[in-house]
């Protein structure tokens, strides 16, 4: 497969310097019988920003999957949970690369509400093939990564 970028799709979201902001408003499907968002749908939301800045860097994951034989998995997560938002909240879902490796991918993910931190995520992400097993990051993807991790420790 050529190791180039694949063309943009259409994102919901935007890059602020190397920070990925996606907005998000709560939905009543989003929480729970008191109005509070479902602690398990902060996970859904960051997963839904991931795919839009990758999106936004011309990398869909059905292409790769289809085109590269190469996919995303979670393989580690760490969720602080600081303050709950609620339903109709209009919320923000960053993402910022920390860390572009050969095969994993380090990314911090903040919820927030007017510019508050709701939930702060640590997520490592390991590049895999067909059949489950480590892959590298194609090369021009990593090197975008590692560019925007870069501009992240210049704020």
């Amino acid at each position: 497969m050529p190791d180039t970028p694949l063309p943009e799709g259409d994102a919901i979201g935007r890059f602020d310097g190397a920070r990925f902001v996606m907005p998000l408003r709560v939905y009543y499907e989003d929480t729970d019988a008191a109005g509070i968002v479902y602690y398990a749908n902060y996970l859904k939301f960051a997963e839904r920003a991931r795919t839009d800045m990758l999106c936004a860097l011309g990398y869909q994951h059905a292409r790769m999957a289809k085109e590269q034989g190469l996919a995303f998995a979670v393989r580690h997560c760490a969720a602080d949970y600081r303050r709950p938002a609620l339903l109709e909240d209009r919320l923000e879902v960053d993402v910022t690369v920390t860390k572009a490796g050969g095969a994993t991918l380090e990314v911090r993910q903040v919820v927030s509400r007017d510019g508050e931190a709701l939930v702060v995520m640590d997520v490592r992400l390991a590049c895999i093939d067909r059949r489950g097993r480590p892959a590298r990051i194609p090369k021009v993807l990593r090197d975008i990564l590692s560019e925007q991790q870069l501009a992240g420790g210049r704020d």
